[in-house]
C-alpha cells in the first residue's frame, strides 16, 4: 500500500509556475462486459491519449469513497479534489444549493428533487427521459404554487435535477438515490425515519399534479418518458469547504455541466467556465469543453474538467454509449489538453473517473478507480494502457482518496 507524504506545508502560500490539468470522465470505470469480449468499456474504447499519459507517466488506483460512506459522486469528487468527505461532507443537496445560489440558514434542510418516471410501481427512469430544462422548470414552478409555504420551497435546476428546502423542521431520514434503484419497487425505497411522512406526502401529491399535465400529454404523444413524481433524496445542511488556493496555493477553474461539480467548485473558490452546448449528457459539447480548458490554462494554475456522459450511460445500462462517450472524451478533451499543456515550461496532467458506474447494475459502487498522471518528474515502473486491470497491477494504491491531490501536486 502506498501512503503519500503530507505536503501541505510545502504547498500552502507558495505560488507555483507549474500548470496542472485534471480530466474526470464521470463513472467511466466498470466491470468486464460479455459483448466487449469480457473487456470493460474503458478497455474496449479507443483511447490513445489516456494510454499515452498512462504509458509515459504513472498509473495507479485510488479509493475515492471512504469505507462506510455511500458511493455518490458528491463524496467521490470531494475526495479527488483533495478534501476528506468524513470531515467535510454534509450531503449532496447542500452542494448543489451552492451551485444554484440558494441561500440556506444553518438549520435548513435541503433535498435533491428529481423528476422521475415510475412504471408498474417501480423506479423506471431517474431523469424522466432527461426532460428538458424548460419543461422541468415549468413543472417545478407550478408545483411550487401548489405545495410551498413559509417552510417549504422548491428551487429549479437543470433538466430533471431540482431542490427542495425545508425550514424549522426536525428531520432525520434515510433516502435512496433513484439512479441506484432502477427497476426496484418504489415502496422499498421510500424515505424512512423522522419526517418521512411529510416527504412521502409531497411525492404523492406531486404524482396527482403531474398525472394529467399538458407537458406529460405532449411527452406521451412523442413516445417520451413522462414525469410521474418528484423524488426527494440527498438531504443535508449547509456546506462549507476551505478555499483550494488557501489549501494548496493554486488558483483554479472548473468546467462542468452539472450542479454537483459546479457547487463543489464554488465551495473551493474555483472560477467556473461555462461552455455552450454542455448538457451533462452524452450529447454534450465535448470539443467545446476541451477548447475552453486550453484557453483557461493560460490564466489559471489548475483546470479541472468534469464530464458526466459516461456516468449517464452507465445508469442507462448502455455499454456501447458508454464506450463512445469515453472515446469522445479522449479525442476532444484529453488529447487537445495534453498537447496544449506540454507547451508550458512545467506541467502535469491527470485523468481518472470519480467512481465506477457499472452498466450491469446501473448504480454507483465504491470500488477503487484507476488514475494516470504524466508531466514533470512523473515516471513509473509499470507503463501500460489506461485500464482498470492495469492500474490494479501497477502496485501504486492510494487508499485515502483526498491524498491523491497532494500526490499529484508534489514538487
Amino acid at each position: 500500500m502506498f501512503s503519500p507524504p503530507n505536503l501541505l506545508g510545502g504547498l500552502v502560500g507558495k505560488r507555483m509556475t507549474t500548470k496542472y490539468a485534471i480530466i474526470i470522465p464521470d463513472g467511466a470505470a466498470d466491470n468486464p462486459i460479455e459483448q466487449f469480449g469480457n473487456k470493460t468499456p474503458l478497455e474496449a474504447a479507443y483511447t490513445p491519449n489516456m494510454d499515452k499519459i498512462s504509458q509515459t507517466g504513472r498509473l495507479g488506483t485510488v479509493r475515492t469513497v471512504p469505507e462506510g460512506m455511500e458511493p455518490g459522486s458528491d463524496v467521490a469528487q470531494m475526495s479527488l479534489l483533495g478534501y476528506d468527505p468524513k470531515q467535510y461532507y454534509t450531503g449532496r443537496a447542500p452542494i448543489e444549493a451552492v451551485a444554484r445560489n440558494v441561500q440556506l440558514s444553518p438549520d435548513d434542510w435541503v433535498f435533491r428533487c428529481n423528476l422521475v418516471t415510475i412504471a408498474d410501481g417501480k423506479m423506471a427512469d431517474h431523469s424522466a427521459g432527461h426532460i428538458s430544462t424548460e419543461e422541468g422548470t415549468r413543472l417545478i414552478e407550478e408545483l411550487n404554487e401548489q405545495l410551498s409555504n413559509d417552510n417549504i420551497r422548491f428551487y429549479t435546476g437543470v433538466s430533471y435535477r431540482h431542490l427542495l428546502v425545508l425550514k424549522d423542521m426536525d428531520i432525520n431520514v434515510k433516502t435512496c438515490p433513484p439512479h441506484d434503484y432502477i427497476g426496484t419497487p418504489v415502496e422499498k425505497i421510500l424515505p424512512r425515519g423522522k419526517g418521512a411522512e411529510l416527504l412521502i406526502d409531497m411525492m404523492m401529491r406531486s404524482q396527482q399534479f403531474f398525472r394529467n399535465h399538458d407537458i406529460n400529454k405532449v411527452r406521451a404523444d412523442l413516445g417520451e418518458n413522462q414525469v410521474s413524481s418528484i423524488w426527494l433524496w440527498g438531504q443535508g445542511k449547509k456546506a462549507k469547504l476551505e478555499s483550494f488556493e488557501k489549501r494548496f496555493g493554486l488558483k483554479g477553474a472548473g468546467i462542468t455541466a452539472v450542479d454537483l461539480f459546479r457547487g463543489l467548485a464554488k465551495l473551493i473558490d474555483f472560477d467556473l467556465i461555462e461552455v455552450p452546448g454542455a448538457t451533462g449528457f452524452t450529447d454534450t459539447n465535448f470539443e467545446g469543453k476541451g477548447a475552453a480548458a486550453i484557453k483557461a490554462i493560460k490564466d489559471y494554475d489548475i483546470v479541472v474538467v468534469h464530464v458526466e456522459a459516461p456516468d449517464e450511460a452507465g445508469h442507462a445500462g448502455n455499454p456501447e454509449t458508454k464506450k463512445k462517450a469515453i472515446e469522445q472524451i479522449d479525442k476532444h478533451i484529453v488529447g487537445p489538453i495534453y498537447e496544449a499543456i506540454k507547451k508550458y515550461p512545467s506541467w502535469r496532467i491527470m485523468v481518472l473517473p470519480d467512481h465506477p458506474t457499472p452498466v450491469k447494475t446501473g448504480a454507483h459502487c465504491g470500488d477503487p478507480v484507476p488514475f494516470a498522471m504524466a508531466g514533470d518528474n512523473v515516471s513509473g515502473v509499470f507503463q501500460a494502457a489506461f485500464t482498470e486491470s492495469n492500474a490494479a497491477k501497477s502496485g501504486l494504491r492510494i487508499d485515502k482518496g483526498y491524498e491523491l491531490m497532494e500526490y499529484f501536486l508534489k514538487s
